[in-house]
């Protein structure tokens, strides 16, 4: 398969994969045995309430690595919402992913979710 400029960047680089460890609000979707798995980890700035530090731990396609890194990457800065920092649509479209990887957008999704709802964001 051939990945755009940006997918090959991100996947390449990775940036914000790890942990943060203790304390870090924490959300994960999907399974391994299924080809797909994200986790995210995040540091909420007390005194701001901003996200002060994004991680994110992923199994599957070079695409769901790269979503995944941009969305860590991303996040730093913003106020914590029940959202990713773009939609599922506007990443498919910024990282070229054919339609049929859809799902494993919407799995990257439901770890964001559950990252915001453990760090007790409402939706």
């Amino acid at each position: 398969m051939n990945y755009s400029e940006l997918t090959q960047r991100y996947f390449e680089t990775a940036p914000g994969a790890g942990t943060l460890g203790p304390g870090a609000a924490r959300g994960a979707a999907g399974s391994r045995a299924q080809g797909t798995w994200v986790q995210f980890e995040l540091q909420i700035d007390a005194p701001g309430g901003r996200i002060a530090a994004a991680r994110f731990l992923a199994f599957g396609c070079p695409h769901t690595i790269a979503v995944a890194a941009w969305v860590a990457e991303a996040a730093v800065g913003r106020l914590p919402q029940p959202a990713l920092p773009e939609g599922v649509q506007a990443l498919r479209r910024r990282f070229d992913l054919p339609v049929e990887k859809l799902g494993r957008l919407l799995v990257v999704e439901d770890a964001w979710l559950a990252a915001m709802a453990d760090a007790g964001v409402k939706s």
